[in-house]
């Protein structure tokens, strides 16, 4: 009954005593390997076909699991045929207890995964393909962003009216900040991004394109060991991107000296954004005045992000907060 079980089975079988010969093959077992059902049983494993089945490793798992000490299970080999291609197989392998030790008996069972494990090569080259483009894409980006800058920046210098030329300097800084954050992008793999090490090399990069005098004004980083998707983190660099040439260009006029402070952190699935400086705070009518670019654009990115936008006069200064329930 149990040898009929096997040879009528769907997936492929082989049936084994204690000195590993073939008691029986499933026939899905000799149609998957091309094998002649007649030539199999009595024989050992390692002469079963051209001989392609005698691999020394499994000849040994088998041993062991005969002596019931092991059982295989996933064992992965490559059954190499004459004038074949070559095939990835997974065997698992169980003895059967009988109650009876004098006659043993194994139960390998044969998966062919060649096309899943293809699947999966071929996939894994297109994910590093793409990673190699996105990287690439980046950088091009980010280098495009900075020739941008570069034509706002000479049309400033060039035009009389006071008023075009703010327009076209604010451009410039928000182009230059962009650009900068394209760069950390570019430089983090796909993947979570450490959030201290991100805002920092943001703000050295805003810093170095806005302050003139890095002794004077001092951008400052306070951020616990955040990580977050690079998704996410690029709506977050943008807020940061906003409000901190926000304090730059209205904090500090006239003063010798300030700091601006980005701070960052997170409890369970909350957090918390906040960029406060110590400044000359909110102007008295700021209440009753329309938004501007910078203050519309950080609300409805914190909108995107299921986050509320706060503001507190600290006296002295600002802090906008991003506070995400």
């Amino acid at each position: 009954m149990t040898l009929a079980i096997i040879v009528a089975s769907q997936a492929p079988l082989l049936l084994v005593d204690g000195d590993l010969k073939v008691i029986a093959a499933s026939s899905s077992f000799c149609d998957a390997f091309s094998i002649e059902p007649a030539t199999i049983p009595g024989n050992s494993v390692g002469s079963i076909g051209a001989g392609e089945w005698n691999a020394p490793q499994l000849q040994s798992l088998l041993e062991t699991i005969a002596s019931g000490h092991a059982a295989i299970d996933a064992y992965e080999m490559d059954l190499i045929r004459p004038a074949s291609p070559t095939r990835r197989l997974i065997i698992n392998a169980r003895k059967l207890e009988y109650g009876d030790a004098d006659h043993v008996r194994l139960l390998l069972s044969i998966s062919d995964v060649t096309n899943v494990r293809l699947a999966d090569k071929l996939r894994e080259d297109l994910l590093r393909d793409k990673d190699i483009l996105l990287q690439e894409l980046q950088h091009r980006v980010a280098n495009s962003l900075q020739i941008i800058a570069s034509v706002l920046m000479q049309s400033a210098r060039r035009v009389q009216s006071d008023e075009t030329r703010t327009h076209l300097y604010d451009a410039h800084h928000r182009v230059m900040s962009i650009a900068a954050l394209q760069k950390q992008l570019a430089m983090t793999r796909i993947g979570d991004v450490e959030l201290r090490a991100y805002f920092t090399d943001l703000c050295r990069t805003i810093g170095a394109s806005m302050i003139r005098d890095q002794n004077q004004l001092k951008l400052e980083v306070v951020a616990d060991d955040s990580t977050i998707g690079a998704d996410i983190s690029v709506s977050l660099g943008l807020i940061v991107t906003e409000l901190v040439i926000n304090s730059l260009k209205h904090a500090f006029p006239g003063q010798p000296s300030g700091t601006i402070t980005v701070d960052y952190h997170s409890i369970g699935t909350g957090w918390t954004l906040s960029v406060g400086d110590d400044g000359i705070g909110m102007p008295a009518d700021s209440k009753n005045s329309p938004p501007g670019l910078g203050t519309s654009l950080v609300e409805a990115v914190s909108r995107q992000l299921g986050a509320a936008v706060e503001i507190t006069d600290q006296h002295p200064g600002t802090k906008v907060s991003i506070i995400h329930p």
